[in-house]
């Protein structure tokens, strides 16, 4: 989808074809000295806009017809009348984005353009070295991971991937993986822990594939021995929530010394659509179940589930993705320095001692 998102408008299609521009005439013997020119026009941007974001909408595509007429011929100056518009509509931005309910984040977390996995590792890792397959049945291409470098230290890198086009999502079965790709991410953290490397994870699932085939290969004992692991390995875990963050699904890989999560990101025992549908049997009341489960950064900070809440870009992570990247990056970097210096029996008693605590002082 964000291949398609950016759309050239030709100059004009051939008569005949539905909806064709007219054909511009030819030039007159008056325009005939004039210069050809190798510019072309600046390409139109479709976004995509959520239902709440509607008012925000209408006035972004007011600001882009006026620079659409500011570039034609015209002699009414209208540079103060966009500026006005333009701050108008970051100041709706900001507003809009400084009280969204639980539901609206949850769309907002499932937002089509926003960061997967590998555009972090593409911006994060240098020298990004894939590792696939389980080594007893598979390669799942749900489960992404690898060695790299991060800000000059080498790290094993495992995380969801959904994909972002349709191709992609289907290779990457929308970030909901199965046994092979749990058993891959305990392969790899036993690696990291054989060399001493720091491993870092990237959350963004709506949950493990629920599918028949992944049940017969034994999906909960997939879960359960991949969290076990993330317990085990005596190197830091630093775990973060850039999207959904369902269920066991995600818990897989981000049972971590510390977990950051992305402002706008949710975290949940499951989504809020399944929940509705288990507790009142209407998925319709999905809103009501995303209230009620406290699934949003700034809930679970205070309940001590995650540890950093990352701040987002004005309007989400996909509106500035060069900004998101930066601040991920030294949360990232913030968290590994704390277990500098750390014995592997010392990482492993505050990984242990930090869930044991979630609830304790309720």
């Amino acid at each position: 989808m964000r291949d398609a998102a950016r759309i050239v408008r030709p100059n004009f299609i051939e008569p005949g074809v539905p909806g064709a521009f007219p054909r511009p005439p030819a030039p007159t013997d008056e325009a005939s000295h004039v210069e050809p020119t190798n510019e072309r026009p600046a390409p139109t941007i479709v976004r995509t806009y959520l239902k709440f974001e509607t008012p925000i909408a209408e006035l972004e595509r007011k600001v882009q017809e006026l620079r659409t007429l500011e570039g034609s011929e015209t002699s009414v100056n209208i540079a103060d009348e966009i500026k006005k518009l333009e701050q108008k509509a970051q100041a709706a931005l900001a507003d809009t984005y400084s009280k969204l309910t639980p539901w609206q984040k949850t769309e907002v977390a499932r937002h089509p353009e926003r960061p997967h996995c590998l555009d972090y590792v593409a911006d994060l890792i240098q020298d990004f070295t894939p590792l696939a397959g389980d080594r007893y049945f598979g390669e799942d291409e749900a489960i992404v991971g690898g060695l790299g470098t991060f800000r000059g230290r080498s790290v094993m890198i495992i995380g969801h991937e959904k994909g972002s086009d349709t191709e992609s999502r289907l290779r990457h079965n929308f970030g909901m993986a199965k046994p092979e790709g749990y058993r891959k991410a305990v392969r790899l953290m036993e690696m990291a822990e054989r060399f001493q490397l720091p491993v870092i994870t990237l959350c963004d699932t709506a949950g493990a594939y629920p599918g028949v085939d992944a049940e017969q290969r034994g999906q909960a004992e997939a879960i359960a021995r991949s969290t076990d692991k993330c317990l085990a390995i005596g190197v830091p875990l630093i775990a973060v929530i850039i999207g959904e963050g369902g269920s066991g699904g995600a818990v897989a890989i981000a049972t971590a010394n510390r977990i950051l999560m992305l402002e706008h990101a949710i975290y949940t025992v499951a989504s809020p659509e399944a929940a509705a549908s288990i507790l009142w049997r209407d998925s319709s009341k999905a809103i009501d179940a995303a209230t009620s489960m406290k699934i949003t950064a700034q809930d679970l900070e205070i309940l001590g589930v995650i540890d950093t809440v990352v701040k987002e870009p004005v309007g989400g992570a996909h509106r500035d993705r060069a900004l998101i990247m930066k601040r991920v990056g030294d949360a990232i970097a913030k968290a590994l320095t704390e277990f500098d210096g750390k014995s592997p029996t010392e990482i492993r008693r505050q990984r242990q001692e930090r869930f044991l605590d979630i609830g304790r002082s309720l």
